[in-house]
């Protein structure tokens, strides 16, 4: 099986044939029959796979993470091989890309695959969060400044479209860029071209861009927090990433990597059992593949010592939710274990450490926007209205609840 230029190739044999010949950086994956199932390293750049049932799902899932290199976005479902070919053909041009999709799917995974599959792949690879940052520190990181240009600007930067000129430019989250920073983006785009603040002449950049989003840009430009231009420049070629629960096929090889990825302790369970697989299937992941890798990261603690990873050892995430007083809307697609509603009397809103004032204030604050969404409907312009902040500080607030696994009904209308 090829691999990528200079990453030599994936030689697979049974354990009873004569040793293949192969070069330095090429990767061996020994086959052997067996009734005690393992996936262990052999030496650096190999494994040993002890299987039971050759047609079974476990070993086929167990040789595709072995195969796994990081290079690839691991890939067995159907929808994720259709993902995976138009990423490959997009990276064949220097089109803008936009990769939409549920939080936890794995964008900057793809975007990262793209980037190394094209022309490009020597050039920087740069990733900026447009959520993370307030507006004025936002269009300084992105197009750079003059020394002096502001107060505290002690000296020059070039901003990010500089770091990433020859290479590609990630702009996650770019719903939540502010909408004077858009124009700004779409000047860059068409232009080619950046003005560093504080500057009167601009630079020009050889920048290849590519966004993702978690919300529903058409959704976002109707309702006026996102330019219809710029969401055009930006969509020339869409690729859009199902929640984990649309794509089961890639539930057992995704499993397989992460213990590989987690278990560096000799004596970690080498295995994970088709029971255990079995209720990772029956799971609804809300929270995606970042769910499925606290999953594994958990249950390789629970099976300390234990040859295998088996259906005891998972327990999934349990998610507080606040919902509206009748509406059942929020439990679709969620097992009873990731989701509970939260009562006026719930003292798990938020998690906390005993009474500490600061952990009182989160959950009073939470309580307080979920009141105020109930009360609108769901509306988050009148929400923030309501609550005396805006609208951005609000999907702040929001942001930050859902990193502490709290999702609030309504929230993303």
């Amino acid at each position: 099986m090829s691999r990528l230029p200079g990453k030599g190739t994936i030689v697979v044999c049974d354990v009873a044939s004569p040793a293949p010949a192969r070069r330095g950086d090429d990767l061996l994956i020994v086959l052997e029959r067996g009734e005690e199932q393992n996936l262990a390293p052999l030496g650096a750049r190999g494994f040993r796979l002890t299987y039971a049932d050759p047609t079974g799902e476990t070993p086929i899932a167990a040789l595709l993470a072995a195969a796994d290199t990081g290079v690839t976005p691991m890939c067995a479902d159907p929808a994720s091989a259709a993902n995976l070919m138009l990423a490959e053909r997009v990276a064949l041009s220097d089109v803008p890309v936009l990769i939409e999709g549920p939080s936890g799917t794995g964008k900057e995974v793809m975007a990262r695959f793209i980037h190394r599959t094209s022309e490009r792949r020597d050039g920087p690879f740069i990733a900026i969060n447009c959520a993370a940052m307030p507006e004025a520190m936002l269009e300084a990181m992105l197009f750079g400044h003059k020394k002096g240009a502001f107060t505290g600007a002690t000296e020059a930067a070039e901003g990010f479209f500089r770091a990433a000129d020859g290479g590609t430019l990630l702009l996650d989250e770019i719903a939540e860029m502010p909408l004077a920073l858009q124009a700004k983006l779409l000047r860059a785009l068409q232009e080619g071209e950046v003005v560093p603040i504080g500057a009167t002449k601009p630079v020009a950049v050889d920048v290849r861009v590519i966004a993702c989003a978690n919300r529903d840009l058409p959704q976002e430009v109707a309702e006026g927090r996102f330019r219809p231009d710029l969401y055009y420049r930006l969509n020339v070629f869409p690729i859009q990433l199902q929640a984990l629960r649309e794509r089961p096929g890639d539930i057992a090889p995704l499993a397989f990597a992460m213990m590989l990825r987690h278990a560096t302790r000799p004596g970690e369970p080498g295995f994970v059992s088709a029971a255990a697989l079995a209720k990772l299937r029956q799971h609804q992941w809300p929270g995606n593949v970042r769910e499925l890798e606290n999953v594994i990261r958990r249950a390789l603690v629970m099976a300390d010592g234990e040859r295998e990873i088996g259906a005891s050892h998972i327990v999934f995430d349990r998610v507080a939710r606040i919902v509206t007083p009748g509406d059942q809307s929020v439990f679709e697609g969620l097992s009873s274990q990731a989701a509970a509603p939260v009562s006026a009397e719930a003292t798990d809103v938020l998690p906390a450490k005993g009474g500490r004032l600061s952990n009182i204030v989160r959950k009073m604050e939470a309580q307080a926007i979920a009141d105020a969404l109930e009360e609108t409907n769901g509306n988050r312009a009148a929400t923030a209205r309501r609550l005396g902040i805006s609208e951005r500080t609000l999907r702040y607030r929001l942001a930050d609840m859902r990193e502490a696994g709290l999702a609030v009904a309504g929230a993303g209308r």
